[in-house]
């Protein structure tokens, strides 16, 4: 019973980076006048391949906030890391209008992002990395875009199990092709 308890305690341990990306005032005309709320865009990541984003709308920010991050630890998805800084090749993602494309860097390059997917890459802990979003500037849709393309990251490991080769292969295959360019 006593291991049970230090594994939930390691849980609750680990730290979030939340990420604020927007808040907005929406505004219901009624009968009687105006019903004034707010809606929050969050990201929240533990900076280790672990991301998730939620939104939430209140009467008060702090509560929209609140909401939105909760939604956001709940809706967490994993994504592999090469050597722990970029993704391992280039991907593209749509929702909606947008599309985003996200392409591996070499070290040292930065995250060269727009907002929302720049929230989505420092919480995500990836610190190498090329973006672009095409279409819309729609944070919502940029955001999910931004995950449709993380969903899809395939590491050398999950590669090699599927083609029944040997890791070092795929790798190989993979630096060469980097080399080219």
């Amino acid at each position: 019973m006593a291991k049970n308890t230090n594994t939930e305690k390691q849980r609750e341990e680990v730290e979030y980076i939340e990420k604020l990306v927007s808040v907005r005032r929406v505004t219901k005309v009624v009968k009687g006048g105006k019903n004034l709320r707010f809606s929050a865009l969050v990201v929240v990541g533990d900076g280790k391949g672990r991301v998730g984003f939620g939104s939430g709308k209140a009467r008060e920010v702090p509560d929209a906030v609140r909401k939105a991050s909760e939604q956001a630890r709940r809706s967490m998805i994993r994504v592999p890391l090469r050597e722990g800084r970029t993704i391992h090749h280039d991907l593209t993602g749509h929702f909606g209008a947008g599309r985003v494309y996200l392409r591996a860097a070499p070290a040292g390059t930065g995250i060269i992002a727009g907002g929302p997917m720049r929230a989505v890459f420092e919480s995500l802990g990836i610190q190498d990395v090329v973006s672009k979003s095409v279409g819309t500037s729609n944070y919502y849709n940029m955001v999910r875009a931004t995950f449709d393309a993380l969903t899809n990251v395939a590491s050398p490991r999950d590669v090699a199990s599927k083609l029944g080769r040997k890791i070092p292969e795929i790798v190989a295959r993979r630096d060469a092709s980097m080399a080219r360019r």
